[in-house]
């Protein structure tokens, strides 16, 4: 319990973002593009049987070519809004990318 009121306490320091997506093929793509998307940063992918969190430090990049490619189908942007749960951090979409990033405005 100690553990936990830690993780609550610190988590104001957390600058880790991007989507939280229903299980399914979807969500397997999507963590496919955030590593090719993003290959400076390490992607963290926690896998909670009916959803998954994928998640970085301060930015993450989604490009609609790169998860057409790990789909192997067409995709729409907007496609993301239906299996996308929650996020964290702050979220830019257009039809080409969505960007998830944290910015302090203290």
């Amino acid at each position: 319990m100690n553990g936990t009121r830690n993780d609550i306490a610190n988590a104001h320091l957390n600058n880790r973002v991007g989507p939280v997506l229903r299980q399914g093929a979807l969500a397997k793509a999507v963590a496919e593009a955030a590593e090719v998307d993003n290959p400076d940063k390490t992607i963290t992918i926690d896998d909670k049987v009916a959803y998954v969190r994928i998640s970085t430090e301060g930015e993450m990049i989604l490009r609609r070519t790169t998860i057409e490619e790990m789909l192997g189908k067409s995709f729409q942007m907007n496609e993301l809004e239906v299996e996308l749960s929650s996020f964290s951090g702050r979220i830019e979409n257009g039809a080409e990318q969505i960007r998830f990033y944290f910015e302090k405005t203290f």
